[in-house]
């Protein structure tokens, strides 16, 4: 009887392996589609993200552009500018001799005592 009590149990635990196993293999099956499912999920939340990511690089882009633009206009204002002062400076430095040279010219013509109109 106790080769048959054996056998019996030996029986039942085979059998419950047969269980377990037929479990993990369901278990194996769900979790591979659960996978499968968070894979395409995780794929179309990348792609939107992404998009999303390429439109503000597009609008830093723009606002890039647009911030040089002005810079280079500012710049060119400036360049100008600088030019005008350039120019503004020259002229006063030739007035101030043109004025020296006269100075001289009526101190000179004072001491010959000739009148300066």
């Amino acid at each position: 009887m106790s080769d048959d009590l054996t056998v019996h149990l030996l029986t039942e635990i085979r059998d419950e392996i047969r269980g377990t196993n037929q479990r993990l293999d369901q278990t194996r099956v769900e979790l591979r589609a659960e996978l499968g499912e968070l894979r395409t999920e995780l794929r179309t939340e990348l792609r939107t993200e992404i998009g999303s990511v390429r439109e503000e690089i597009g609008e830093v882009r723009s606002h890039l552009v647009e911030a040089e633009i002005r810079l280079a206009t500012r710049f060119v204002e400036l360049t100008a500018a600088n030019r005008d002062v350039h120019k503004l400076f020259e002229d006063r430095f030739e007035l101030r001799d043109r004025v020296e040279r006269v100075e001289r010219d009526v101190a000179e013509l004072k001491k010959r005592g000739e009148p300066t109109s």
